[in-house]
């Protein structure tokens, strides 16, 4: 067993373990104290460590809910006959039966036969682990996770511009000492709320906040200014302004002289967004536009900041490209306190993305088409360059292909048959599988499906490292002993390689994984080889790129030149354009999809909190006061929003902060009121993201 994982207690009666909140990619810090009471440990607040100060929100505070023998999973579970139940098994059967499983599925149809499911809230050391089994041991092309559905556009427009991607190319602490920040599609509030008083604090010293929403949500109501556009046009928007920069003669020349490559095109595409047709696409009036336009450069400096708002959508690539054209002709990129950023949102987002669990990626995201990656990481795993498979599918084409060509799949991390778009489809596709089995801390909707289900260890019971939306890899350290019958995806690996003929190069400690995550990664676009279990402790953290022990980290990317060949940003020419699905006399509503402050993602841990679930007890479907009345609906009323995919039930929640063409569900429940029954698939060509954001809707009273 590993010591990790099976040795005793890591905190004592009086002592508490320094750590990190389980949940979004904020990753505040918090320390653990030991209890007598069933979880057996309590959050305390962390005030020295810099990102939150000791704030937390409510499913920071009450994270250790989920430890509970009473809510989590305690034992495998298998299905012993096809349509039988799942019933509680040893860890040899399972790990046996899983492995039998994706062998039979190999030898039967081949390598890629077999599929692989991650998620963005595994550490490193599991995303290194997991990208690695699949490629060696099953030796499939076909593995994703569920991170393509979180920031994939951000990533693949950071690539384009800047030719590396790290969500936000500086700190956080720098965002109070900008002069202007423009926020597009992300509701800080609810998805981070420590996060807000970056954002307070930046107007307490005088700067300015434009928020981009197509709700008057929480944070929009802190801003300057809130531009309110149609859902889908977010392109347009972006696209507006920077036509404004142009006109107004508010181009900084010399720095996209010196600095950038492309603009010549970019302006020209530009150039056909006027601002009264943006307005009569947006729906955002033209005195809007020009005001934030004017905020905006009138600041000494400035940054954008983007979330899944303009990034989940069919354009997204595009979308977030417009926004960075929009940095690079006002001079606010690559110089200090300006900038663009992603707001990264699953816990490990960033560096779920960096080792190995995404389709066309190696460790240290390098390309898994580039020769010379290839043999860089064969290398380091013992093995030949040619024997790795090349690219396989993206996520949500992963899950479309189960029980076709993809027949097995072992997934962890993950609950698609809530997150996924078109979710009831895709239940059907992992139902048709001919094996599945999930490893998870809980039954989730996606394990209740499986033929083995196997638990794993929580944050709290084992250590590992996780990379922050700032690019800050940080250290969970374990400080409780998991039950007896749980162990870790590292053991779980473990075990499986080894059924599977692989008795070497798959360890369970997490040490020994991340020094070899390490070296695969050295000299990769995110290296992390100056990073040490030891220096994360000490130092609240290491930013990657960090190349050597004695390297300091950065914290500031692209100071003195962008991560091209040449060192220069890269404009990118982009025209707006429609919405995948737009609305028209049978659909003639937009839905927009989100969270809530008091659940998480699928809800699949969070909806196991008492203290959470009063706050947030189930879905609902927001709407203006004047949709409302045509309906001839009441607060509290069911209501049915139907798509061309699905259908979800929920209580009407009549609003005025949001559009009156605009309906919001948010997406953690499963059942009726799951609003990924909804969601369009379309996907973005560049990143492959679904089109979660809008899609055309009828809205109906239901039947009682």
């Amino acid at each position: 067993m590993d010591s990790d994982a099976r040795g005793s207690d890591a905190v004592g009666s009086d002592a508490t373990v320094p750590t990190h909140c389980p949940y979004c990619a904020l990753q505040c810090g918090m320390s653990l104290r030991r209890t007598a009471d069933d979880p057996g440990v309590e959050v305390v607040e962390r005030p020295d460590f810099p990102v939150n100060r000791g704030a937390l929100c409510g499913k920071g505070r009450t994270a250790p809910a989920v430890l509970s023998s009473r809510v989590r999973l305690t034992e495998p579970l298998v299905r012993r006959a096809a349509g039988g139940p799942l019933e509680p098994a040893t860890w040899d059967e399972a790990l046996r039966a899983v492995a039998d499983g994706l062998a039979r599925t190999r030898a039967g149809h081949g390598p890629d036969a077999v599929g692989v499911f991650g998620g963005g809230g595994l550490t490193n050391e599991k995303a290194y682990a997991l990208g690695k089994f699949a490629r060696v041991v099953l030796g499939t092309s076909q593995i994703d996770y569920n991170g393509r559905f979180c920031m994939s556009s951000a990533a693949a427009a950071h690539q384009r511009a800047f030719g590396l991607d790290r969500g936000l190319p500086f700190p956080l602490a720098d965002i109070p000492r900008t002069g202007c920040v423009i926020l597009v599609g992300s509701n800080l509030a609810e998805t981070m709320p420590p996060a807000l008083r970056y954002l307070t604090e930046l107007r307490e010293n005088g700067g300015t906040l434009i928020v981009v929403d197509p709700r008057r949500t929480r944070t929009a109501e802190q801003a300057d200014l809130h531009l309110a556009p149609r859902p889908g046009t977010d392109l347009a928007l972006a696209l507006g302004l920077l036509h404004l920069v142009v006109a107004q003669g508010r181009t900084d020349e010399e720095f996209v002289r010196e600095r950038t490559t492309g603009w010549p095109a970019a302006r020209a595409a530009v150039m056909a967004h006027w601002p009264e047709h943006v307005e009569r696409v947006t729906g955002v009036p033209v005195p809007q536009l020009r005001e934030a336009v004017r905020l905006f450069c009138d600041a000494p400096t400035g940054m954008v900041l983007t979330a899944r708002g303009p990034e989940q959508q069919s354009k997204g690539t595009d979308t977030v490209g417009a926004w960075i054209n929009f940095c690079l002709a006002t001079g606010r990129a690559g110089r200090p306190l300006s900038g663009y950023g992603c707001l990264t949102g699953q816990g490990n987002g960033q560096g779920g993305r960096e080792h190995g669990q995404k389709a066309d990626q190696l460790p240290g995201y390098r390309k898994l088409t580039d020769p010379a990656a290839r043999e860089h990481v064969a290398r380091v795993w013992g093995v030949d360059p040619d024997s790795l498979p090349g690219p396989g599918r993206s996520a949500y084409e992963l899950l479309d292909a189960l029980g076709g060509d993809v027949k097995a799949l072992l997934l962890m991390g993950s609950n698609p048959v809530v997150s996924a778009p078109r979710a009831a489809h895709i239940e059907g596709r992992l139902r048709s599988l001919d094996f599945l089995a999930v490893a998870d801390v809980v039954l989730s909707e996606t394990a209740a499906l499986a033929d083995v289900v196997l638990p794993v260890t929580q944050w709290a019971e084992e250590t590992g490292t996780t990379t922050s939306l700032e690019g800050r890899v940080l250290l969970r350290s374990r400080a409780l002993t998991p039950p007896a019958g749980v162990r870790s995806d590292l053991q779980v690996l473990h075990g499986l390689a080894g059924l599977l003929g692989h008795e070497k190069g798959f360890p369970a400690d997490p040490e020994e994984v991340f020094e070899e995550l390490r070296q695969a990664s050295a000299g990769g676009p995110a290296d992390y080889s100056g990073i040490t279990y030891r220096r994360i402790a000490a130092e609240d953290g290491v930013f990657w790129p960090c190349s050597g022990e004695s390297h300091p980290g950065t914290p500031r990317l692209f100071l003195d030149r962008f991560a091209t060949d040449d060192g220069r940003a890269r404009f990118v020419p982009v025209v707006h354009r429609p919405a995948a699905e737009e609305t028209d006399a049978e659909y003639p509503v937009l839905l927009t999809t989100g969270r809530v402050v008091s659940q998480y993602q699928s809800g699949a841990q969070t909806r196991r909190v008492p203290e959470l679930n009063a706050a947030a007890p189930g879905p609902f479907v927001e709407l203006h006061p004047r949709l409302a009345e045509r309906l001839g609906v009441a607060e509290g009323d069911r209501l049915a929003v139907v798509s061309r995919r699905g259908r979800a039930v929920a209580p009407a929640r009549i609003t005025t902060t949001i559009r009156t063409d605009t309906v919001f569900m948010p997406f953690h429940w499963p059942g009726d009121g799951r609003a990924n029954n909804l969601t369009n698939p379309a996907l973005d060509p560049t990143s492959r993201m679904p089109e979660f954001k809008v899609c055309a809707v009828r809205v109906e009273r239901a039947e009682p």
